[in-house]
């Protein structure tokens, strides 16, 4: 199973598009190997990222 099928799998009870792009967006973040998960390093690691919707 990819990342994009388990977030689909995963999100599909979220009824806004633009909240399912931001869920998404923070799953990456969490994926990624940094041990920082607080939501401002998560941000600086992501091309897409925005504080105030993650």
């Amino acid at each position: 199973m990819t990342l994009v099928s388990f977030g689909a799998d995963v999100f599909a009870s979220v009824r806004r598009k633009e909240q399912r792009a931001w869920d998404y967006c923070h799953l990456r973040a969490l994926m990624q190997d940094d041990r920082r998960k607080s939501v401002q390093p998560m941000d600086s690691r992501l091309s897409d990222g925005n504080e105030q919707n993650l």
